[in-house]
Order: C-alpha cells, then structure tokens, then sequence
C-alpha cells in the first residue's frame, strides 16, 4: 500500500458478487471456529482446524506465507494485539482469543476477524468486546458515496474514547480484492497524515478496529511478528470485509441477520 498517491481499485457488481461467494466461505469458517474455542485447546490446534476448513472449502488461506508469516490464522490472546503466530500456548478460562482469518476463493480474497470468549469473562473483558464490535458497526454505518474514509475513523474513535478505551493507530484497516492489502489505508482514529479519498460505489474495504483497555501504545514481540499492548492490557479485534454501494454498506462477511452482524 501507498502511503502517497492511491491506487485504489473499484469494483464492478459482478466482482462484488465473486468476492461475497470468498466472504460467505469465511463467514462459515468463523461460525465452525467458535464451536471450537475451550480451555485447555493450544492456539496451533486452533490454527490447524481452521487450515483444514478452509482447503475442505476449496479455497487458499491468504495468510499463510505472506510475507513469511507461518500459519492459515492470526491467533492472538489477551494482552495480543494482532498477528499473533498459533503455538503451544493453551486457552484458558477467562481469556479472550482474536482470530484473524483470511481466505481465497476463485482469485478474491475475503478477510474477518473477531475476538471470541473463553469460557466465563470479566466484566472489563466483556465490557471491551462489546465495545470493540460497537466501534465495529458504528465504523460500518458512517459508510456512504460521497463520505471521506476518515469518517469510519472519526465514528470508531469517538465511541471507544467515551468508552474510556484507546485506539490503535499504528495499525489500519485497508482495500481488498485482487490482493490482500490494496489501498485505501482505512484508520480507526481521526487521521490527519493519510490520504482521505471519498467513498465510492464499488470500493470494498476491510474495517478493523483494535481498541486496548490501557494504552495504546504497542510492541513487536521477538517473533517479530506479534504486536501486544505496551502496558500488557487487554485487547479486542473485530474486522469486516464490506463494499460501499449506492445503497449503502453491504457487509460481505456477515455471519447472519441482524445489526450486528457477527
């Protein structure tokens, strides 16, 4: 992606189309993994049942060997942020696991993420989750041709700060199709140092806030790979594929009815 000038690649409605059929495999995919998280299951054993499920469907994991990284999901606990490599680590009760997944179906690439609960919460995990799913949809809902990108930003920030959580901003939400990364970068917080195009009918992006408990701060851990909140706080990931129409947003990894889609 281009930090500069965008290119940024619309898509007609026939390509809209192909890219629900990537969505939907992923929707599906999501809906076996949470019948799979538990105490006492490792992150690789995670990470190996969604591989499976998603080459069962037919199609590629996007994720597995972009830019080296090892494994078909991003699985990542707790105080991980994003990009967190599948392992030895076990879940545990009370932790909570965001599952970043991306897959490929007929040359379309479809990409979801959510933060799940392992079994029973504390109020401030839960109250982060819902939160985050918040920002999620309010992000969503600001979509509309003719709107600047930075008002999905503006909206995901001005709810997780009432909340009393902060926004990550070294990590953005971003175009797809075609490719995995296409532009235009997608912020979740108020950007002033990135392009701000207006949205357009057939521009489909992925929207993905993290918002952290503490700051929002982050480190690379030594894998070089998984990012984790400076302070060690909890963080929570929710990521929808969706395409701007002249209708409004169409959630193209939507699990099922509903506003919240998840």
């Amino acid at each position: 992606m281009s930090w500069g000038k965008q290119d940024i690649k619309l898509k007609s409605a026939e390509q809209v189309d192909k890219m629900q059929a990537s969505c939907e495999v992923l929707a599906s995919v999501f809906l076996e993994a949470r019948g799979l998280v538990r105490p006492g299951l490792t992150t690789a054993e995670l990470d190996q049942a969604i591989e499976k499920l998603i080459l069962d469907a037919g199609c590629i994991p996007s994720f597995k060997g972009y830019h080296g990284f090892p494994a078909a999901a991003c699985i990542s606990v707790n105080e991980e942020v994003v990009h967190g490599i599948p392992g030895p680590r076990q879940l545990r009760d009370g932790d909570i696991v965001g599952v970043d997944i991306g897959l490929i179906k007929d040359g379309w690439h479809a990409d979801s993420a959510e933060t799940m609960a392992v079994g029973t919460l504390s109020a401030e995990a839960e109250r982060l989750l819902t939160v985050t799913r918040e920002c999620l949809e309010l992000g969503i809902e600001s979509i509309a041709v003719g709107r600047h990108i930075s008002a999905i930003g503006t909206a995901i920030e001005t709810h997780a700060r009432q909340a009393g959580f902060s926004v990550v901003e070294s990590l953005v939400g971003h175009g797809i199709g075609r490719d995995l990364h296409e532009d235009p970068q997608v912020p979740n917080y108020r950007c002033f140092t990135m392009p701000d195009p207006i949205m357009e009918e057939g521009l489909v992006i992925a929207i993905e806030p993290m918002i952290n408990a503490g700051t929002k701060r982050v480190v690379t851990a030594r894998d070089d790979w998984t990012v984790v909140t400076a302070d060690r706080s909890l963080s929570a990931h929710f990521e929808h594929t969706v395409a701007v129409t002249a209708d409004g947003p169409r959630i193209l990894t939507r699990r099922g009815a509903g506003v919240a889609a998840f």
